[in-house]
């Protein structure tokens, strides 16, 4: 019997990240960070830490808070106890915007509503909105569920994006003007796009390229594992209303095993690993639906954050200016619809 996988969040090493040291390539590109978290487990990642990312060379404008159970309410409602998080984050955001400063933090907030509630979750929907002060852009719910590993995630069922209470609180996302982010493994990006295809008037995110697995089951089956979820992919690409962030690749789940090295990987290095994955989206989706993510702190496990920005660049080294726009920074804007002024 072979060791059980287990997916954990592990204590970041500032020294083994700032042992490698790169030029910033195109440091005047602007950038959208469509999604980082905000935590205090572990080491903590705050203001201050994502702080000292953002502004460690490369031009970024803004960026995009995304749930992760952050300071959620302990007590009330249960549907309604993940306001607590948008409150949270968005006395980050407001503290940010007194000290000043090149970027807008937290722009938008994408935050948690348990949609398994059904039309009940049109209630915390509007709070959010309130609480956000302009700022709330749409919701994700984890249906990530992958049986052959230990996962830090919460349980999922493996059929919850097919749930007639889950359809039920994803219809209210639409009129209350809001996007749905999904993170979920490869496996399960048939389910994404029949839900894409229900849906056809709600705007959606395919997380992190779609979670291709390398761990548990699908460990050393690389090949396999990328041809099914090409294929996954050739059909989510119909869905007009469907973009695909791309980043996450530095997660322990897809196998990688940058984190246990002696040195971190520097960009090229990066860039080479994720091409495959990266150049399939694009080709796929077309640069008007694809962003560039950095998934911080969590991609913070296998490299640095202006290394794997210069892995980014690498890649769309070959790509017109217009596709570069959308890539780093139009795409991410007009998908969240985020403020002009970002």
């Amino acid at each position: 019997m072979t060791k059980r996988d287990s997916v954990v969040n592990h204590p970041l090493r500032a020294d083994w990240l700032n042992s490698l040291h790169e030029d910033i390539i195109e440091p005047d590109l602007p950038i959208i960070d469509p999604h980082h978290h905000l935590w205090e487990r572990l080491d903590g990642y705050l203001l201050d830490d994502i702080t000292a990312d953002v502004q460690s060379g490369h031009n970024v404008v803004a960026t995009m808070f995304v749930q992760c159970r952050y300071a959620m309410h302990e007590d009330g409602p249960e549907v309604m106890r993940p306001l607590g998080e948008t409150e949270a984050v968005m006395a980050i955001a407001e503290a940010a915007a007194a000290r000043g400063g090149p970027t807008n933090y937290c722009a938008g907030i994408v935050g948690f509503a348990d949609l398994g509630f059904g039309a009940a979750v049109a209630e915390i929907l509007e709070a959010h909105k309130v609480a956000a002060k302009g700022r709330f852009r749409g919701i994700r719910h984890i249906t990530a569920h992958e049986p052959s590993f230990d996962s830090h995630l919460q349980p999922v069922a493996p059929d919850l994006m097919a749930s007639p209470e889950f359809r039920a609180g994803f219809a209210c996302l639409a009129p209350a003007g809001l996007s749905f982010d999904g993170w979920l493994y490869h496996t399960q990006i048939p389910q994404f796009t029949d839900l894409a295809w229900a849906f056809p008037e709600t705007t959606m995110i395919l997380d992190h390229v779609g979670g291709p697995l390398g761990i548990g089951a699908y460990r050393g089956k690389g090949d396999a594992v990328f041809a099914d979820w090409k294929a996954a992919m050739t059909d989510l690409a119909t869905c007009p209303n469907v973009s695909v962030k791309l980043g996450g690749l530095g997660m322990e789940i897809t196998g990688c095993t940058w984190a246990a090295q002696e040195k971190p990987p520097g960009s090229q290095a990066l860039a080479d690993s994720f091409r495959p994955w990266i150049d399939t989206v694009i080709d796929l989706f077309g640069a008007e639906r694809c962003m560039f993510e950095s998934n911080f702190p969590v991609d913070k496990a296998s490299c640095s954050y202006p290394v794997l920005w210069n892995a980014f660049k690498r890649l769309a080294a070959g790509a017109s200016a217009t596709e570069k726009r959308d890539l780093f920074h139009d795409t991410a804007k007009r998908v969240y619809a985020l403020p002009a002024a970002v």
